[in-house]
């Protein structure tokens, strides 16, 4: 495995602009970007924290991921994702030691990043997510 740190931590809310407030606010963040990914059908806002980002995610279809986390779990923590190198090597790495993938090719995200998920049922009911960052090679 070749994690270097966590990339973000993914945060569900019904509204981003209320939440933004809050990190704002009262917790002294600034909020460097807002963005939609439409094809996962969500609103993002990110926050830095040293290394570490937050990941806002208010959904824009209730039928999409995050409308259906939110309708079954209410707000908060959606997921926790790491920065790695080799995406696809690292999926069938973890595929090989019998951890189900949700996708199982990485994707498009926010932020220019490719992206994958392994599933919460063999990851001991966390919502993991590898990015990598193809600029940075």
């Amino acid at each position: 495995m070749s994690i270097s740190h966590i990339e973000h931590i993914g945060i569900a809310v019904k509204s981003i602009d209320e939440a933004i407030k809050y990190y704002e606010q009262v917790l002294g963040l600034k909020c460097y970007n807002i963005e939609e990914v439409k094809d996962q059908k969500v609103k993002t806002a990110f926050f830095k924290v040293g290394q570490t980002k937050i990941e806002l995610l208010e959904s824009t279809d209730p039928e999409g991921p995050i409308g259906k986390f939110l309708e079954k779990k209410g707000e908060g923590i959606h997921h926790i994702a790491f920065a790695v190198k080799g995406i696809e090597d690292q999926l069938k790495q973890s595929e090989s030691k019998g951890v189900q993938l949700i996708d199982k090719a990485p994707r498009k995200g926010a932020e220019g990043l490719d992206i994958a998920f392994l599933h919460p049922k063999s990851t001991f009911g966390v919502l993991t997510e590898f990015c990598e960052d193809k600029k940075l090679k």
